[in-house]
């Protein structure tokens, strides 16, 4: 075993799985053990980057809940899992956990091949309680008596999927626990009626006054027996309702309401978790925490900038930030934020919509600058879609900003909702292709494959921000009806990128480089790599081609017979799934044309493709700028030695 680069303090050190944590501690040393693990985490993450703010906000939670239920037997599922660093190191993996998000190393999410206490894997958010469900009723069917605990962020709450669960789970009546982490956040700061809500009954005085009394009172008169407990339960319930109107909201779908409570006590956390181990039915803790408690510049920053802060100076706090020698090409996420407030200033039908997404995608901007036409709609991708398919409707014109692999949660209303109805939405899709540490959760590789199957879609892809902009201005002017556009994490490659906005002409793309051995075909940012490979190949003799197809569908049927009527060796470079992506839809004109040239697919092969960073995955799946190059060259010379053979 390689050496461990990170020490534990005295406490964490004697843990190496949870049983330790309860043989060794008395609860009284948890504060102690909470110290320690939350050092461990600002140690490793300060040098080694990742989710920051959101596991420190639970290191009291984490402790209690391992030290409490017998896990892995008692089941713990992590939404989203942003919040679970500490649950890994505390798992049997501290002495890996320098290796997290780093290719080959551990996943930064739960990730049930990685770990048995990682009871099921997360990566999009609200899917915590569902899986809590099943599993609990799972057991119940087979007579197994294990606890399941669902750990759910505030934010996380306004996704319909976590009502969903809620709903069944107060008609199942197992035993099972829902905590709620509430710290006003998610990324950027929650939105709606229900943070309100939880706003309400935080801050009511008299409400929490009773709600103590009441839950002593209960108590006491449970041990009296199970008739004594409903009668007490239903006092309960009616003067909290009398004291605060609407704090009937979980009771109302049958979950008992316990708190709220401080989550950072973590000796009284543990001792209401004891309790409600033992009283029957579903159950919600609300508990109150802060992103990036216990080290103090992250709770005096912006909860937002501490999410993932990337690297930074543990004893300052300072955020460690690469200067470049030159100017650097924006993020294709800011030419957006920046474009749609200039395509807003232009036409005043266009809006900006996004699920809890406004720091990710750049759409801050716009709401900063025009904040009555930018709507953060919350951890709801579904709702976004239909609610931009209602606005269009109405004559605007939604620029409907989601990741794409989050897009694939709101399938059903892209198609049911817009395309059916021939609607003007534009779908923006950022993290388009490989998104990084984030892995297979993230990576938003079958947008390409999924959106061109749909009648009436635009499909589309930009190149370089001067792509990006001039896409967006086309989906802009005229009624298309459902328009989409792909884009990667990360950065373009223009520096001088505010171009003046043009139209394209839908279905068309363009011939960036002649050639006469081989043509490579690309499709949006990946179309760079295949022409630094064409110049590469031409220092070898080689003659490539390069096309930037630009649009997914329609086809441009004119440039494609340009191409199989010179070429008899095609190549297709895609940052995206090879099944039913650009080259599925090359490959199928070619047969539909009649032509026979020879056609290499390069793309995300037929699995699940786990993290690491761009480049890294590019290598793996083999389409980097060496693996075109490769390609084209192969062909080539096995073209070649079968003439001099002949």
């Amino acid at each position: 075993m390689s050496e461990v680069p990170y020490s534990a303090g005295p406490f964490l050190s004697k843990i190496a799985e949870p049983v330790d944590l309860r043989r060794e501690f008395s609860v009284e040393e948890l504060p102690q053990v909470c110290d320690e693990l939350r050092q461990f985490i600002v140690d490793v993450v300060s040098e080694k980057g990742g989710h920051f703010g959101a596991s420190l906000g639970v290191v009291e939670l984490t402790v209690a809940l391992h030290y409490v239920f017998n896990t892995p037997e008692d089941q713990i599922v992590w939404d989203v899992g942003h919040q679970a660093y500490g649950h890994k190191i505390l798992t049997g993996r501290r002495d890996t956990f320098h290796t997290n998000r780093v290719h080959k190393g551990l996943s930064g999410f739960p990730k049930r091949s990685e770990s048995p206490y990682d009871t099921f894997g997360v990566g999009h958010s609200s899917t915590s309680i569902s899986a809590a469900l099943g599993m609990s009723v799972a057991n119940k069917i087979k007579g197994d008596n294990r606890q399941h605990i669902a750990v759910i962020g505030d934010g996380a709450m306004t996704a319909g999927l976590a009502f969903e669960g809620m709903n069944h789970g107060g008609w199942e009546d197992n035993d099972m626990i829902v905590v709620l982490n509430d710290n006003c956040m998610s990324i950027d700061p929650n939105v709606g009626a229900l943070k309100d809500y939880l706003t309400d009954i935080t801050t009511s005085h008299t409400y929490n006054r009773v709600k103590d009394e009441m839950w002593q009172l209960l108590g006491k008169i449970s041990k009296f027996g199970p008739d004594a407990q409903t009668i007490a339960t239903k006092v309960s319930d009616m003067v909290k309702g009398s004291v605060l109107k609407q704090s009937n909201l979980f009771e109302s779908l049958n979950f008992r309401y316990f708190g709220p409570i401080d989550g950072h006590d973590v000796e009284q956390v543990e001792h209401v978790l004891r309790d409600l181990k033992d009283i029957p039915g579903p159950k919600i803790l609300h508990l109150l925490t802060t992103k990036g408690k216990g080290y103090a510049p992250a709770e005096a920053g912006s909860p937002t900038q501490w999410h993932a802060p990337g690297l930074f100076n543990k004893e300052t706090g300072e955020i460690i930030k690469v200067i470049p020698k030159s100017p650097e090409p924006p993020k294709y996420q800011d030419v957006f934020g920046h474009t749609i407030i200039e395509l807003a200033e232009k036409n005043e039908r266009v809006v900006g919509v996004t699920p809890a997404m406004p720091t990710g995608c750049s759409l801050k901007f716009m709401m900063e600058a025009m904040p009555e036409r930018a709507f953060d709609v919350g951890i709801a991708e579904q709702h976004a879609v239909t609610f931009s398919a209602g606005m269009a409707t109405q004559g605007l014109v939604p620029f409907c900003n989601i990741y794409s692999s989050f897009m694939q949660r709101a399938y059903d209303q892209v198609l049911h909702d817009v395309a059916l109805q021939n609607l003007h939405v534009v779908f923006c899709l950022d993290r388009g292709g490989m998104a990084g540490a984030d892995g297979p959760t993230h990576h938003g590789v079958y947008d390409l494959a999924f959106m061109r199957c749909i009648p009436n879609m635009i499909v589309s892809a930009p190149m370089n921000e001067e792509e990006l902009r001039n896409l967006m201005y086309t989906a802009s002017a005229d009624n298309h009806g459902p328009f989409s556009i792909r884009y990667p994490r990360g950065k373009g490659v223009m520096t001088e990128w505010k171009t003046p906005l043009r139209k394209i002409k839908v279905g068309t793309g363009r011939r960036v480089r002649t050639g006469e051995d081989v043509a490579i075909l690309g499709i949006g940012h990946q179309g760079n790599h295949a022409l630094k490979a064409a110049e590469n190949l031409s220092n070898e003799g080689i003659s490539a081609a390069m096309y930037d197809m630009r649009f997914v569908k329609p086809l441009d049927e004119t440039l494609l017979h340009e191409v199989f009527g010179k070429f008899d060796k095609v190549i297709t470079v895609e940052d995206g799934c090879i099944q039913g992506g650009m080259g599925s839809a090359v490959l199928e004109f070619a047969a539909d044309q009649g032509y026979t040239s020879k056609v290499v697919r390069l793309g995300v092969p037929d699995r699940f493709i786990e993290h690491g960073t761009q480049s890294e995955l590019y290598t793996e799946c083999g389409y980097n700028v060496d693996d075109i190059a490769a390609a084209a060259r192969s062909m080539v010379e096995t073209v070649r030695k079968g003439a001099q053979a002949g």
